[in-house]
């Protein structure tokens, strides 16, 4: 069972986790459209589809953790929605580099 204290270590881990994977994507994408990859145009379009559909689904399950009486996972949850996509993002982006 987790205490409030290790739910609130995990999530300032989570949260690192996906600030050091995010700067990586960012840096990423940077050098994939400063290299003028015939890629830079589509990935632009798919960043910014992106970050709609991870709020979306970031603020839709916070939402539903609220309704059920979850609402101390609600900032976990959101922040493991968000860090899964980046994730995705970076093995991406470093297979394709």
């Amino acid at each position: 069972m987790q205490t409030p204290m290790t739910s609130f270590a995990a999530l300032v881990a989570d949260s690192t986790m996906l600030a050091v994977e995010a700067q990586q994507v960012v840096g990423l994408r940077m050098l994939k459209m400063a290299s003028f990859d015939s890629d830079a145009g589509p990935e632009a379009f798919r960043m910014v589809e992106e970050k709609f559909a991870a709020l979306a689904e970031a603020s839709w399950g916070a939402t539903i953790d609220f309704m059920t009486g979850a609402a101390f996972a609600a900032p976990g949850r959101s922040v493991a929605r968000v860090r899964r996509t980046v994730h995705a993002n970076r093995n991406r982006l470093l297979r394709n580099a």
